[in-house]
């Protein structure tokens, strides 16, 4: 019995095929040297600044809301037994839509408040958090921040503490862009 014949070994360097040629390997590494960026790489060859997380957000050009007191707003709950709440919904979260283009609206805030009350303090945190994060700024509320209405009820001051902050927040970040005076409507 004969052993089989190895077969050739492939040639060491190979030829390119249809006129391709690799590219040639790097030159030594040098004090200052730098090696050749592709054409437009960068800014002038340089590499791009690093992208905030922010950034990805544009700059709302919507125009600004109005600011409400926290204490007339709250006194307001009281006496329309809760009625108020739909109004103060409606307004803030149409005038955050209409500032920034997202979020969920007006209306759509007032069905959620109808079909699933209890979301809607996590929302509106959330979304005002959201303008500020959307300028750069550390958010002074979040969607965390609706936790003071439950389970805060259940130390009776908590759903207070979340309308003052979510609210002050609010108004704060009207202010900065120049509102003036508060309104209730």
């Amino acid at each position: 019995m004969t052993m089989p014949e190895n077969p050739p070994l492939p040639p060491q360097n190979p030829q390119p095929e249809y006129g391709y040629q690799p590219p040639p390997p790097p030159p030594p590494p040098e004090y200052g040297y730098q090696p050749p960026r592709p054409p437009g790489y960068g800014y002038g060859g340089q590499a791009m600044p690093a992208v905030p997380g922010y950034a990805q957000y544009a700059q709302p050009q919507g125009p600004i809301g109005q600011m409400r007191p926290t204490g007339m707003t709250m006194l307001l709950f009281f006496v329309t037994l809760g009625i108020w709440a739909f109004i103060y919904y409606f307004q803030t979260h149409e005038e955050m839509k209409r500032h920034t283009g997202e979020g969920v609206g007006g209306v759509i805030a007032v069905v959620i408040c109808v079909f699933v009350g209890l979301v809607n303090p996590f929302l509106l945190s959330h979304e005002v958090g959201q303008l500020y994060t959307r300028r750069g700024q550390e958010p002074p509320v979040s969607a965390l921040t609706g936790l003071w209405v439950f389970p805060g009820v259940l130390i009776l001051v908590g759903p207070f503490i979340w309308f003052i902050q979510t609210n002050r927040a609010l108004n704060e970040y009207w202010q900065s862009l120049g509102a003036q005076g508060t309104t209730l409507v």
